[in-house]
């Protein structure tokens, strides 16, 4: 399931410098193996993004592991582990309530490259190379201008 694209009020300040100090704690518990869980040692787990509620007491996690290997299991090692990972957040956070940390699969990735192909379809790339066509130029008609007097 794609993310929800963001709305203005979802974008404060602080709400995406909190997000970015949990998803950088996160990162280094994953990476220093703090977490004593076979699944996720064995695998390399990127944090991707972290989306925090208006009232800072939810993150939406969202991660991915190194070449999308075995995604499920790693989000099930994930979740197996929150409380672990909420109380390691919490005591270096400094804030007054803990986030509820909800872990993720991050699909932009996936959606991506779903584009990339799209845009690489012959049907697509040979309407694209007709923008172009009639040499690039600006026309009058095309910009609600009168073109230049001679």
């Amino acid at each position: 399931m794609p993310r929800q694209p963001r709305s203005p009020e979802d974008s404060s300040v602080r709400l995406l410098k909190v997000g970015e100090r949990v998803r950088h704690m996160l990162s280094e518990l994953l990476t220093r193996q703090v977490v004593h869980d076979e699944t996720l040692t064995a695998r390399t787990v990127s944090v991707t993004e972290v989306r925090m509620s208006p009232d800072l007491r939810q993150a939406r996690v969202y991660v991915k592991p190194l070449l999308g290997s075995e995604e499920e299991a790693v989000l099930l090692a994930l979740r197996r582990n929150t409380a672990f990972l909420q109380r390691e957040v919490a005591s270096r956070l400094g804030l007054k309530f803990a986030p509820r940390l909800k872990f993720r699969g991050d699909d932009s990735f996936d959606e991506a490259e779903r584009i990339e192909r799209l845009l690489a379809d012959p049907r697509v790339t040979r309407d694209l190379g007709d923008e172009g066509g009639d040499g690039g130029g600006e026309t009058g008609a095309d910009t609600g201008r009168a073109p230049p007097a001679d």
